[in-house]
């Protein structure tokens, strides 16, 4: 059973009971996240998740990491665009010691300058490791090249220089702007009673106070624009695409089919022309990324400069054959099934269950639930993904980015019109 409450301080709690499990999931989200900041603080939501691993009232570092791996659990937390989130997974016989780290972690981290250094230079190391990571440092590249200076464009982590100049006082400033009860959902999903639950939050959360800091997000102006960073690497890590969907569109479920048939899984076009028919890259896919106004829909692949031009037109190819022909009866009917699958599957890890209901939550005020996607999958017609590939593939908002070991040595313009 799924359930929606309310701390007396305001804090959302959604909790799911599963009575075939011997474990639970605890996830406490937070909306805030690398969307929320300015060049002037760039880098501090992630950096602010790091420092709640440093140290609290009661317990040092080492005893935040020790406490639950000791008795077999997980605990972890990961920053993204428009939120953060903590999380902890262990034998529900222990979720009073998992909910005590989080809330100790929450509520008493100390932010001590030494461990504020210590915390930037892990940091700075991180971006560095970031950077020599091609197949993902084009990721940020390429939302760059497609919203240019709005901070949706910028990269999670931070630069180094940002990094480098980030305050405490920024920390803590940022960290009472944000981590307040109206901006708080916490998710549990397992072995455990929704009363047992609620009353232990309620003791240990409910002290949490402030206003919700208003941000009205406007909607990134997105550019027709290429980027090309040269590395000293073997290959060529390319993205190209176009602005996508926000996370609720209406169109967002034939979003899904269209990105599914074209480069999202073994069996799409892209993967078996690319690789399993021509032998011209290991890795290509498709992907979109949905946020609360916007979103982002791209293409990568990482191959040999002289398979760069090649790579290119097919898959300009492929995006220009859906948007004018769209997908046959049997690709609709075969990715329904293969999403259907996909999200039915997922509800077998209890962690996959505590994301779907606390980001639902969070950034939806509602919890959408597993039936609801399938349904709304299996209602998609051929002629809604030819309409979503139309609206989607805008060549006048094209965008392309690539880290390459050179200059590429083709034309893209040229390519582009020679497709259309």
């Amino acid at each position: 059973m799924l359930y929606k409450d309310l701390l007396s301080n305001g804090i959302r709690v959604v909790t799911e009971e599963l009575s075939f499990v011997h474990s639970v999931s605890i996830g406490i989200w937070v909306g805030t996240g690398s969307r929320y900041e300015t060049g002037i603080n760039h880098g501090i939501s992630h950096f602010l998740e790091h420092m709640l691993f440093k140290g609290t009232k009661k317990r040092t570092a080492k005893q935040i990491a020790e406490t639950l791996e000791t008795v077999g659990g997980q605990l972890n937390a990961f920053t993204a665009k428009e939120y953060t989130c903590y999380y902890a997974k262990v034998l529900n016989d222990h979720f009073n010691l998992a909910t005590d780290v989080l809330a100790d972690m929450l509520l008493n981290s100390l932010f001590r300058l030494e461990d504020i250094e210590k915390e930037r230079n892990v940091i700075l190391e991180e971006i560095k490791m970031y950077e020599d990571t091609p197949d993902e440092l084009v990721h940020d590249i390429y939302s760059r090249t497609l919203w240019q200076n709005d901070p949706l464009g910028k990269s999670i982590i931070g630069t180094y220089d940002s990094v480098g100049k980030i305050t405490r006082e920024q920390l803590l400033s940022h960290y009472n702007s944000y981590y307040v009860p109206q901006n708080i959902v916490i998710a549990v999903v397992g072995n455990i009673k929704r009363e047992c639950v609620l009353d232990r939050l309620e003791k240990l959360f409910s002290q949490i106070s402030g206003q919700k800091t208003k941000n009205k997000l406007s909607i990134p102006q997105s550019s027709n624009n290429i980027s090309v960073v040269i590395k000293d690497i073997e290959q060529m890590h390319l993205c190209l695409g176009f602005p996508g969907f926000a996370s609720q569109d209406e169109d967002i479920y034939s979003l899904s089919v269209l990105n599914h048939v074209l480069g999202g899984g073994l069996s799409s076009r892209l993967f078996q022309e690319v690789r399993e028919e021509r032998g011209l890259t290991y890795s290509i896919y498709s992907y979109h990324s949905g946020y609360s106004n916007t979103g982002l829909f791209g293409v990568y692949a990482g191959t040999s400069m002289q398979n760069a031009q090649e790579v290119i037109e097919i898959v300009l190819r492929q995006i220009s054959n859906i948007k004018k022909q769209g997908i046959t009866k049997e690709e609709l009917e075969n990715t329904k099934q293969h999403i259907k699958g996909t999200v039915l599957l997922s509800l077998e890890n209890i962690n996959n269950r505590m994301n779907r209901i606390g980001k639902s939550e969070l950034c939806y005020d509602r919890i959408i639930t597993p039936e609801e996607v399938v349904e709304s999958v299996l209602k998609v017609t051929q002629e809604k993904v030819v309409e979503t590939a139309q609206r989607l593939f805008c060549w006048d908002k094209f965008a392309f980015a690539a880290v390459s070991p050179k200059s590429p040595n083709f034309q893209l313009k040229e390519l582009l019109e020679k497709i259309n």
